[in-house]
């Protein structure tokens, strides 16, 4: 009972400390004209993406900064990703370069796509994102500005999921991932603004060229699979400990399709999570521990309470120092995110949480998954 009491305590303590952070965190105002104005090259790692890549391609297209160009770069695309691309890039109103990949093998396609991207680029930022993706027209203006103005090495952007481009209302499921990609999006985003950053997501992401190579790129983590965007967001943290930052404004939101299926909706999050025994810093894993032991605690409570090991008052005290405050937080994620439609999903999203917590930490230490229609390590 202690132990219960311990834990839901301190994860309550910590789910405030992150909603207070999150407050604290002052939107951006971008400025509207730069002094200087630093080159963009924009990176799209693309398997498969026929369906979605003339979209993005018709986002970039409008946006209001110009000082950009864009490699894609096709990874052995058994669609006509690539001739969608090759055909739009005589129509582009900006410089847009195909980068066709063979189809050898290895350890991770991204990864080996965006390296060879950034030795083609000219430009003084690296900003990624996915050829699934869409971005408002302010996209780069802001990203730019932001780091004109706080010279940032690595910043990174918000990313959603979104609906309304594919079918007119979302699903329970696509509601449900709205959540919980949110509390995703918001511990990283908050981590940075505490110095101890976690996570990030590669759909929106910038850094300096001259900074991925003086870190070394992908070296040291170029045989896993996944990690494109944390494993380099830490290696830069390591270096300039005071130079990872996330961007909070509407206009740099990015959005980006829910799993239709929970097949893929598990091979992703397996994906993700595979990657933790990678880390060198403790900080990530210890978190991971520890959101799983408070998701487990909850349950815990209520299995006590119903074999009558708990007292009624207990089992209640646990679950509201656990839902509460995570209530408050993610409220405030979703509004930022645009998606307050999504606040009333949250409470169910909190029953189903520990369960798939515990399963996708279970899943995670088998090796090996299919993505992309390949089998990776």
């Amino acid at each position: 009972m202690v132990v219960l009491i311990i834990i839901s305590t301190l994860y309550a303590l910590f789910t405030s400390l992150l909603w207070l952070t999150w407050l604290r965190i002052p939107v951006f105002r971008p400025i509207k004209t730069l002094e200087q104005s630093p080159t963009i090259t924009v990176i799209i790692p693309v398997r498969n993406e026929a369906t979605n890549i003339r979209h993005l391609l018709e986002d970039l297209s409008r946006q209001t900064y110009a000082h950009f160009d864009v490699i894609v770069a096709d990874d052995a695309s058994t669609d006509n990703t690539l001739a969608i691309v090759q055909q739009y890039a005589s129509q582009a109103l900006f410089s847009l370069r195909s980068l066709p990949l063979g189809d050898e093998r290895t350890a991770s396609p991204k990864k080996r796509a965006i390296t060879q991207s950034i030795a083609l680029a000219t430009g003084e930022l690296i900003v990624t994102t996915d050829g699934d993706c869409r971005v408002g027209p302010d996209w780069l203006a802001s990203i730019a500005s932001f780091y004109e103005q706080t010279g940032a090495k690595l910043i990174s952007g918000p990313v959603t999921f979104t609906t309304g481009y594919q079918k007119p209302h979302p699903t329970l499921f696509d509601t449900l991932q709205i959540v919980e990609f949110a509390s995703l999006i918001g511990s990283g985003a908050c981590t940075m603004a505490l110095g101890l950053p976690t996570m990030c997501n590669g759909a929106n992401l910038c850094y300096e060229k001259r900074v991925f190579a003086e870190v070394g790129g992908f070296a040291g983590v170029d045989h896993l699979a996944s990690g494109d965007d944390e494993f380099l967001m830490h290696k830069i943290a390591g270096r300039y400990p005071n130079g990872v930052r996330f961007l909070k404004v509407e206009e740099a939101i990015v959005s980006t399709h829910p799993h239709r299926s929970l097949s893929a909706f598990y091979r992703q999050r397996k994906r993700w999570a595979s990657k933790w025994r990678a880390y060198e810093s403790w900080l990530p894993t210890l978190l991971a521990l520890f959101v799983l032991l408070s998701n487990v605690a909850p349950v815990v409570a209520v299995l006590g309470w119903w074999f009558g090991f708990l007292t009624a008052k207990t089992t209640l005290m646990v679950v509201v120092l656990k839902m509460i405050p995570e209530f408050l937080f993610l409220r405030q994620i979703l509004v930022f995110l645009q998606k307050k439609a999504s606040v009333g999903a949250i409470p169910l999203t909190q029953l189903i949480y520990p369960f798939y917590v515990l399963f996708i930490g279970l899943a995670a230490q088998g090796k090996g998954y299919r993505w992309k229609g390949r089998n990776l390590e």
